[in-house]
Parts: structure tokens; sequence; C-alpha cells
């Protein structure tokens, strides 16, 4: 489905992605994972054609991204952003019908396309806020929002920036849940993660990114060991077994180290 060759991102004079080799098949989620500033959300914006690379190449079933048009891309891959704002005073329901917009092709939306935003809603345990002003919604609930508008769009691939942000416990595993059962449906997730534990539950394949390259790549308990993720974060951690098999990722308080280069 993604191949990704040789993929690197400068900004002036700082490489932010160097030299990114992956392949993604269909039916998998990835989790992307590392420090502030490890090239997460670049690597993001780069496989959903908002940014052009410096070198290297990304392909998209088999086509070379940059030559899909917007519309185009739009129909293929959905993307939610870690900072999301809408200060406009739109209807939830309003705000999550913008995820049919790739599929109208100028039409306007028809009860089949209201249907899917409500059930998108509804998925998110969010019907309640349809009729809701998005503004003044909280930042969990606009989350949920945001997440029913991001699957209305129907794409095969999802890529997300933070997915679990401002959610409550709860929230947070009802939104993974469902990119599990979206994996099921044969769609692709690729998302950036900051909750470690929450990326080894859920995640069936980790990205380790430290200074814009992958530095472990793999399944949770091979990606999450102490070496690996002390080497990463200057933090030194316990790795314990969750009931399910995952590993459980516990910081060691007061075992900051001094900054490494990997």
């Amino acid at each position: 489905m993604l191949e990704i060759s040789n993929l690197s991102f400068q900004l002036g004079t700082k490489t932010l992605v160097k030299q990114i080799n992956l392949e993604i098949d269909r039916g998998q989620f990835w989790a992307l994972v590392g420090p502030n500033g490890a090239g997460k959300s670049t690597l993001l914006n780069l496989v959903a054609g908002d940014l052009q690379p410096s070198t290297g190449s990304i392909r998209f079933d088999g086509k070379v991204l940059q030559s899909y048009t917007q519309a185009e891309l739009a129909r293929k891959r959905a993307y939610l952003l870690q900072q999301r704002r809408v200060e406009f005073p739109f209807q939830v329901l309003e705000i999550v019908l913008l995820g049919r917009i790739p599929h109208l092709e100028g039409r306007k939306e028809e009860e089949t396309d209201v249907k899917q935003a409500r059930f998108a809603l509804n998925r998110l345990d969010s019907e309640e806020f349809s009729d809701r002003i998005y503004p003044t919604l909280s930042g969990g609930e606009a989350s949920r929002v945001d997440m029913a508008r991001t699957i209305t769009q129907d794409t095969d691939l999802l890529l997300l920036d933070e997915p679990s942000n401002h959610l409550d416990p709860r929230h947070q595993i009802q939104v993974l849940e469902l990119c599990q059962s979206l994996i099921s449906e044969n769609r692709t997730i690729i998302a950036a993660m900051h909750d470690l534990n929450l990326a080894a539950l859920f995640a069936d394949q980790v990205i380790m990114l430290n200074q814009g390259q992958i530095v472990a790549i793999g399944s949770p308990s091979q990606v999450f060991t102490e070496t690996k993720l002390e080497n990463v974060y200057n933090l030194k951690f316990e790795i314990l077994t969750h009931s399910s098999g995952k590993p459980l990722v516990i910081p060691q308080l007061g075992t900051l180290t001094s900054t490494k280069q990997v």
C-alpha cells in the first residue's frame, strides 16, 4: 500500500526527517513514537502530501504520491492533525459532514452522507453533540468529533497525530478500539503517539524515531526494551507485562540521564 524510499526533509539547515525506508501493508496499525522533535508529525505531513520531500519518494498504491491531485488524495487518505482549531459557529454535524466533501464532487450532501456522519458520531459516543456549536465543546469532546469527521472521510489510509489527545481514559480506549475495528475493515492507520503504553497495547507495529531517523522498528515487544527506550528518551524504564501479554512501559523516577546522540 505505502512504500517510502530514502525519504528526507530539510528545513533550512535542519534535517527533520532523514533517510526513512518503510513498507506498510493494508490492515495494520502502525504507531510512531519518540521524544518531542523526533520527526513524527513531519513524517505524517510528508505521507499526507502536505509537505514535499527534499529527497526520496513515497508511493501510495504503486503511484508516486505527488502525482495524485488533491481531490484524489482526499479520497485516499484522511489526516487528523494534532492542532485542530475551528472558530466559526458550525454545528457538530456540519463539522463531521466536512469529511464527505471529497466524495460529493460538487453536489450537496444527501441523506446517505448525513447517515454516515451520524454513524461516525455514534461510534465515538458523540451523537448527542450533533446540534451543539463546535467551539463550545470541551477539548475531549472536540477530539472525538474530529475523529468522527476523519472516519467519515471513508479512506483506506488514516493518518492520526495524537488521536488520544485531550481524552479521558475511557474515551482513549474507545478511540483506539475503534482504530482496531477499522483495521479489521482492511484500512491502515499510522498514528503518532506519546503514550507508550497505549501504543504497546493497540499497535501492530511500532516505529521509534529520534532526531528524524528510525532507531527501532518492529512489534511493541521488540521496540519497547529498556535499552532502546533509555537511549531515545534519556530516562531509565522498567518493562512489565500486561495481562494481554503486551509490554507495560514504566519510567523510573530520578533516573534522567544526559542527552545522548543516537
